[in-house]
């Protein structure tokens, strides 16, 4: 288990700067992650990676010359927010565009996407290449909804040496897209990792099994088999990828690059054991190895398990894997010296100001605030039960998720407040905050909730229940065009819609704030009930979902409880 930290939610953060700290001749920290710390060519793309931490080396130890010019870091296994992608690009954009490549997870698609609209609505040019190497996720007909793992390293390193040549925009796109198009994947794990402060692993493999098809956020595998010898791992891990070769690849004769990635616990020793029986199966298939890697490369903090990747090479493919890099976690070659850069250099994104506000609505703000104060201890209170319901089918960190963000969004909020801001805006520093802190989709979401609902609060007005129904309505729009969910699949949709149609439709008859907001927290409670009978359709748990049929869903389950927490704060407020 995790055993060094202080406070665990400064743990991603702690470890960030440490890494900083010992390789300041190759990165630099800005908000929100990492970026060189040294020069790149004038006018190249920068390649920005990202995505949840604890997965060491990837991703801020693969930023560095020939490989990433900046790698933006979420909470643990948690997509990072809009703001801090955003962030990250800024510092490193180089003035050729951005490229913005991360493994496919609902959280990291919602983040990047709508960071990519800002730099593209600032001018700079931006594109997205989601990663989907793992086998395991989905079936080859429906390969766009297969999440990243360890083939992240195969497409980060050709995508950034094509940037380093001095390719266009556009041409290293084409090569991010032929770089995922020929990289597989696949893993197993023997037990699950531990969150630091948690009690006990997200998940746990019974004694003499593995799990087969394992994510790296903690998620379960999608089924169970006996641990094999270290040979029979490998016959079982290069079977399975050699049944499906990408288009175009004809196996004998063939380039190919194995990587053997260990994700936390399995011993290099180990590894090599396995890599051995790896090597001579290839062979034997008549493939030819190219420059092979064998290690801890994309981890999940302690997890027991290994997988394997296979990128199938073509001349174009090879000379890029091939090309030198030096970042911190990961060297190939021998790179040019390049020069150092001042920070006084990098472009950083400050917070921006407070708008002025009315007396009314500063007074809102302070109802606000105790709303806040009175969710944060609700998710407190739930939090490990919340958990518990979240590992079903998905990676367990829904409760921690939720602190987090709950934690971080009540401390924006009172700052806010003590800085003259009306609702709308301690609403919308709250939601930002509770996104960086949280991330994952989960901390988009209730960014995006609490901005709507800020939004049509407004900094001017008193509380008035048509513009709360409002506010709710416009946020269960906003959640929907969003996340992409509708009522059916299983998240916290199927709460939101129908307590926002309950308080609009009780509000639109002429009842009080309290009255409404107590009948519709009363229909949230038999929503988040009968999303026990429904199976996941979109997220981490869609791998999964014949698990969590019969167990309620926790985002759904989270949003009731807060709903209810929060009748006591209205009766003070109306």
């Amino acid at each position: 288990m995790t055993r060094l930290f202080n406070d665990p939610s400064d743990f991603p953060d702690e470890a960030r700067l440490g890494l900083v700290a010992a390789h300041r001749d190759k990165l630099m920290a800005v908000p929100g992650g990492v970026v060189r710390s040294t020069r790149s060519e004038p006018g190249t793309v920068a390649v920005v990676i990202g995505g949840g931490s604890g997965h060491y080396p990837t991703f801020a130890g693969l930023v560095g010359q020939g490989l990433a010019h900046g790698a933006v870091m979420g909470n643990l296994f948690c997509s990072p927010s809009a703001q801090q992608v955003y962030s990250v690009a800024k510092a490193a954009n180089n003035g050729g565009g951005v490229l913005l490549t991360f493994g496919n997870y609902a959280g990291d698609v919602l983040h990047f996407g709508e960071a990519r609209e800002r730099l593209v609505a600032e001018g700079i040019p931006c594109e997205i290449v989601t990663i989907t190497d793992d086998v395991a996720s989905a079936p080859l007909n429906e390969i766009d909804k297969r999440r990243g793992i360890a083939g992240d390293l195969t497409v980060f390193k050709a995508t950034a040496a094509a940037a380093e040549e001095g390719n266009s925009l556009a041409e290293v796109v084409v090569v991010a897209r032929e770089a995922n198009h020929r990289t597989r994947s696949f893993g197993v794990a023997f037990d699950g990792c531990t969150l630091p402060g948690a009690s006990d692993a997200l998940f746990h493999v019974p004694e003499g099994k593995m799990a087969i098809g394992l994510g790296i956020h903690g998620e379960p595998g999608i089924s169970e088999a006996d641990v094999p010898s270290a040979n029979g791992l490998a016959e079982m891990l290069v079977a399975r990828l050699l049944d499906e070769l990408p288009e175009g690849v004809t196996l004998a004769g063939a380039r190919v690059v194995p990587i053997l990635n260990g994700l936390g616990t399995v011993k290099y020793e180990e590894l090599f054991v396995v890599y051995r029986r790896v090597d001579e199966l290839l062979r034997e298939a008549g493939v030819r190895i190219v420059e092979p890697d064998v290690g801890e490369l994309v981890t999940s903090l302690d997890m027991a398990g290994v997988s394997l990747t296979l990128l199938w090479l073509d001349d174009e493919m090879e000379r890029l894997w091939t090309a030198p890099a030096d970042a911190p976690g990961y060297r190939k070659g021998s790179v040019r010296p390049a020069e150092a850069i001042d920070a006084s250099e990098v472009e950083v994104v400050v917070q921006g100001e407070i708008p002025e506000a009315s007396q009314a609505s500063r007074e809102l703000a302070d109802g606000v605030v105790a709303a806040l104060e009175a969710l944060a201890v609700t998710v407190d209170e739930n939090a490990e039960m919340l958990g518990r319901i979240d590992a079903v089918a998905g990676d367990g960190d829904h409760g921690i998720g939720m602190q987090r963000g709950s934690k971080a969004c009540l401390e924006a909020a009172r700052q806010a407040q003590s800085d003259g801001a009306g609702a709308e805006t301690v609403l919308r520093f709250a939601g930002e905050r509770w996104a960086d802190k949280a991330g994952g989709t989960s901390g988009a979401i209730w960014r995006v909730i609490l901005t709507s609902i800020g939004e049509a609060l407004g900094d001017e007005h008193p509380l008035v229940a048509e513009r709360l129904a409002a506010g709710v309505s416009a946020a269960s729009d906003n959640v929907m065009s969003f996340g992409k969910a509708k009522p059916g699949d299983k998240t916290l949709v199927d709460v939101l819609v129908p307590f926002s149609e309950s308080l609009s439709a009780s509000v639109a008859s002429g009842e009080g704030v309290v009255a409404a907001w107590k009948k519709a927290s009363e229909r949230a409670g038999e929503a988040a009930e009968a999303t026990a009978e429904l199976l996941p359709k979109v997220g981490r748990a869609r791998p999964l979902a014949e698990k969590s049929l019969g167990t309620v869903d926790a985002g759904a389950t989270s949003l009731a409880l807060i709903t209810r927490c929060l009748i006591p704060v209205l009766k003070r407020c109306g």
